[in-house]
């Protein structure tokens, strides 16, 4: 059994600020736990534009705080996630957040990450791979 707090992680490998400064994830849970996914705790900030494409993950997404207009860059549909509202990539979607009040959400990947991915050029996190735990 694991038992750890968003605090444990605060200022370990585990807190992960992006290079583009348009973001932050506390990663709870990753491959090296050998569950079969990777559970965060992602905030966007406000003002911000990130465009993503998990060409190699799964990404379900709930929103705990804040506002965002999620477009699907392949088709151009909108939408606004607010508290509650969950989005499912689970056609490895190009997609952009804008953000319009700070944006923290629950973010589940699989296959799970490995704590030290980053969007590349085209928005996208590399299939990394590390031993599970023993």
């Amino acid at each position: 059994m694991i038992v750890r707090s968003f605090k444990d992680i605060e200022g370990t490998d585990r807190h992960v600020k992006s290079q583009s400064g348009t973001w932050e994830s506390k990663r709870i849970v990753l491959a090296k736990e050998g569950v079969g996914f990777s559970l965060h705790e992602t905030t966007l900030y406000a003002g911000t534009e990130t465009s993503m494409w998990y060409a190699n993950h799964y990404e379900a997404v709930l929103c705990v705080e804040g506002e965002a207009e999620l477009t699907n860059d392949e088709t151009g549909e909108k939408f606004t996630i607010t508290p509650g509202t969950m989005y499912l990539l689970d056609g490895h979607e190009k997609h952009t957040m804008r953000i319009k009040q700070d944006f923290r959400c629950v973010c589940v990947f699989n296959p799970p990450v490995t704590g030290r991915e980053d969007h590349d050029e085209n928005g996208v996190y590399p299939l990394l791979t590390e031993p599970e735990l023993g």
